[in-house]
């Protein structure tokens, strides 16, 4: 594909040209013949050239308009190659992952811009997946595997790690970049759970409890819940002694375990 267009800032372009990397990368997803593969976000198609020697079906999703195009050009006598140009935030994910006769691997380098929001997408398809490895920024690889008590460890860790096994694979330097970013980026794999690590009762119920816990770091466990609008204000105090919690803690130091023993006790209250 050409090389010839400058890469958009304003849509956190940083296109990947180190071949070592993209050969760990692919080595990292365990493609066998037969996978069905998305990539987000294929730029200039440093990955998707790689992907598409493997897949039985490769899905490209690109917001770059001119990329998108190139791309459909560059793939058109390949029928295993589909180039959706969108916005990975707004199409019908699971309309286009549809396959009755296996799940999707997921190979991507996302925008660091809108990385935690494209989890949170994939999150809601994870029935439709068999893998995820995606390059990340450094900082938001960090949150994914943090452990309680740490600065890293909010929601993303909590919500993620209820459905993944999730991994940290490598580290790859801004010199493998063009341009060059400013951060360390991360390479992560994702391993979609059959069960939720935890039984957390309703589990609209268990977002929105980790949500409150962790909204204002500063403030105790007990102050955080009141605002959570999920249960009587004087009530929770009995709630967390009910699951053996002290309200004076803060969100952070709370286990993925402790937080679901929240939530089945409010799913229980108000059903």
């Amino acid at each position: 594909m050409s090389a010839a267009r400058r890469p958009l800032k304003s849509l956190g372009q940083n296109f990947l040209v180190d071949r070592n990397i993209v050969d760990k990368i692919v080595s990292s997803a365990a493609l066998v013949s037969g996978d069905n593969v998305l990539e987000v976000g294929p730029g200039r198609g440093a990955l998707t050239e790689r992907l598409a020697d493997q897949a039985a079906q490769l899905l490209l999703i690109e917001y770059d308009h001119a990329l998108a195009a190139e791309l459909s050009i560059f793939y058109r006598e390949n029928p295993q190659v589909k180039v959706v140009d969108g916005d990975i935030l707004a199409v019908d994910l699971n309309a286009l992952l549809e396959d009755d006769d296996q799940r999707w691997k997921v190979v991507a380098n996302l925008p660091y811009n809108i990385s935690t929001q494209v989890l949170f997408r994939f999150l809601e398809v994870r029935s439709k997946l068999s893998r995820m490895v995606l390059m990340l920024q450094k900082e938001v690889g960090d949150r994914l595997v943090a452990s309680p008590g740490c600065a890293d460890y909010g929601v993303t860790t909590v919500l993620l790690g209820l459905w993944f096994n999730i991994r940290r694979e490598f580290i790859v330097t801004p010199g493998c970049f063009h341009p060059r970013p400013k951060v360390d980026s991360v390479v992560v794999s994702f391993v979609p759970l059959a069960s939720p690590r935890v039984q957390v009762g309703n589990e609209d119920i268990f977002r929105r409890v980790v949500k409150c816990a962790f909204a204002m770091r500063r403030k105790t466990l007990s102050n955080c819940l009141k605002r959570a609008d999920l249960y009587a204000s004087d009530g929770f105090e009995t709630v967390l002694r009910c699951c053996g919690i002290d309200g004076q803690r803060r969100g952070e130091t709370l286990s993925p375990e402790e937080f679901a023993c929240i939530s089945r006790y409010l799913s229980e209250e108000t059903e």
